[in-house]
């Protein structure tokens, strides 16, 4: 399982509450546009502003939105719940967390609230996806757009149900969100039919159902992202063998997590930039001022730009 060292300390970030309709903060109570012109608003929890978002997006101003995890700092694998987000768990209607080991501390918060009576979405279940065999399962599916989807779908139903006389706003929610990433995905298809079969180079497998719907064949060793994920030392032969991609220009572009850091990632990056490999920032969290399909539209982009360089 994926497990992060990230710049700032952790302990920095555990108690930070975001809450949102359409989009993610660092507030510590519901913000007055989530309010819903007729009637109770649906409670939502999601585990990180990723989830948030997606969230908000298809409820609009029918659903008040609580993401627990909104900063970067925060490794969701630490995290321990605070009194408010257990409530706000306590108070929902629906929660979504992401699974697959990524965010374990939900699962916890659930027990604890003994909420029995909330609809619970985890999207690696609904991606339907399974680890190869001998290998894990890459849990970051946010960044696989027919998962997004099938999460879309789930919310879109879950809302209905518990606001049936809403229901038409949140198939239209859904409908809409869903063009949108049918926009993203055609952005993927645009460049793997530019770029199809080009090599590229990760820290940590966060991108890589992106990049793998784009066609690029990533030529990282599974050493070294494992043990960057697992937060272990990366064998010397192994940092050699990864180092030697960029020296030797053997890929086009790096897609580097810019919320880890660590001697090994450290001398990838400068590797990178000694030798002009590209390099494209990626994120676990959403860029301030962002919204989920406005920031994966601009991943795309800087790979696109990247390999066109």
């Amino acid at each position: 399982m994926n497990r992060r060292l990230f710049a700032v300390p952790v302990a920095a970030a555990l108690t930070v509450l975001g809450v949102s309709a359409c989009s993610s903060g660092d507030d510590a109570s519901p913000t007055s546009s989530s309010a819903s012109s007729g009637g109770a608003k649906i409670k939502v929890v999601a585990s990180t502003d990723v989830w948030g978002d997606l969230a908000g997006s298809v409820g609009g101003d029918k659903v008040e939105v609580t993401s627990i995890i909104t900063s970067p700092d925060a490794d969701p694998h630490e995290y321990e719940a605070n009194t408010r987000n257990q409530l706000a768990l306590s108070n929902a209607a629906i929660v979504i967390e992401n699974g697959g080991g990524y965010d374990d501390f939900m699962d916890r918060m659930l027990k604890s609230a003994k909420n029995t009576s909330a609809t619970v979405l985890n999207a690696v279940t609904i991606s339907g996806k399974k680890a190869a065999a001998g290998a894990e399962l890459n849990e970051h599916v946010w960044y696989d757009f027919p998962t997004v989807a099938k999460v879309v779908d789930q919310l879109q139903q879950a809302y209905a149900k518990a606001a049936p006389a809403d229901a038409s706003t949140f198939q239209r929610n859904a409908t809409d969100l869903k063009q949108k990433l049918d926009g993203l995905t055609q952005q993927e298809a645009t460049l793997k039919a530019k770029y199809d079969g080009q090599p590229v180079a990760i820290t940590e497998p966060v991108p890589l159902y992106l990049l793998d719907a784009a066609g690029l064949q990533n030529k990282t060793p599974d050493e070294f992202s494992e043990a960057i994920e697992e937060d272990t030392d990366v064998p010397a032969k192994v940092l050699d063998e990864t180092l030697q991609l960029y020296t030797k220009h053997e890929v086009k572009l790096l897609a580097y997590n810019a919320q880890t850091a660590g001697p090994e990632t450290e001398k990838v990056l400068n590797a990178a930039k000694q030798n002009g490999i590209p390099v494209v920032p990626v994120t676990e969290t959403l860029p301030s001022g962002k919204d989920y399909v406005g920031w994966m539209s601009a991943n795309l982009a800087a790979v696109g730009a990247a390999l066109g360089q």
